[in-house]
């Protein structure tokens, strides 16, 4: 499918899947066939997977998100947006994230 987002991007969790937080991992579980690689795939995300997912809730554009973690974390901005891009397009092409 390939779903370049941009900093103006809005994306959330998609309805096709749940999320839950388990000794400190996101564990991201699909509800239907068809998400993701394979049937049957859970998802874990490592710190910074967890530290954008924790920040999609369907009103921050990805540029808001980055900004927000390059006041936590010490790392060039394009470094930190170009991240956040590629982890938000990487999962609307898995059906994982909803752009809204």
């Amino acid at each position: 499918m390939d779903n370049k987002c941009t900093t103006e991007t809005v994306c959330a969790p998609s309805d096709n899947v749940v999320a839950r937080e388990i000794e400190g991992e996101i564990v991201i579980v699909p509800l239907v066939a068809g998400i993701g690689d394979a049937d049957d795939e859970l998802y874990t995300l490592n710190e910074t997977g967890r530290a954008v997912w924790t920040r999609l809730d369907g009103k921050k554009t990805l540029g808001e998100i980055a900004t927000l973690l390059l006041k936590e974390y010490e790392a060039g901005d394009g470094a930190i947006s170009e991240s956040v891009l590629g982890f938000a397009s990487a999962l609307v092409d898995r059906g994982i994230l909803s752009v809204v």
